[in-house]
């Protein structure tokens, strides 16, 4: 499989949780989404806000023009409102599948400088590696709002990237 194959894998998969795991954090009143539960960045809403406030400044990055929005740090909150954020990510989410769709494996192996907010250093490295680890970074975050669900009572479903709708092969039929 090709390098750009598996970041459309990637790209589908985080579509899809962020839709299913969306789904289950709207069915919580907004205090328990807000309320403090002592994960790395605080609550539920400030989990996955911080996750679109990353993907947006990675995208632009990648995209090499201006940030679409300053940040001064890495939680601050980009959407209050749950409606907004929501609509902002299924947003997001569609903008990052048609752009990983462009890609190819010589864009992939191409160098990457970028300048984080929380070092002031340039670093590089290549393409893919650094479109990696934005697969990574969600997916990690992502984790930490499933048990954050958990503790607010709310089963979050499987999240495994081999049941996402699509991925497994088709079994062969017995002949004969």
């Amino acid at each position: 499989m090709q390098q750009a194959a598996i970041f459309q894998t990637l790209a589908d998969y985080n579509r899809w949780m962020n839709e299913r795991l969306y789904a289950r954090c709207g069915e919580l009143p907004a205090v328990e989404r807000e309320r403090d539960r002592g994960a790395f960045f605080g609550s539920i809403s400030g989990t996955l806000n911080h996750i679109l406030l990353a993907d947006m400044l990675w995208l632009d990055r990648f995209y090499q023009v201006a940030p679409r929005r300053r940040f001064s740090a890495l939680d601050e909150t980009v959407h209050a409102d749950f409606a907004e954020l929501s609509t902002a990510r299924a947003r997001l989410d569609a903008e990052i599948s048609d752009w990983v769709a462009t890609l190819d494996d010589v864009w992939l192996a191409q160098p990457f400088t970028f300048t984080s907010l929380v070092s002031p250093n340039p670093r590089s490295f290549r393409r893919g590696d650094a479109l990696l680890h934005f697969f990574n970074h969600q997916t990690h975050h992502r984790g930490q709002v499933t048990t954050l669900l958990k503790q607010a009572g709310v089963e979050p479903g499987v999240t495994d990237l081999l049941w996402l709708p699509g991925l497994e092969l088709q079994q062969p039929t017995a002949t004969g």
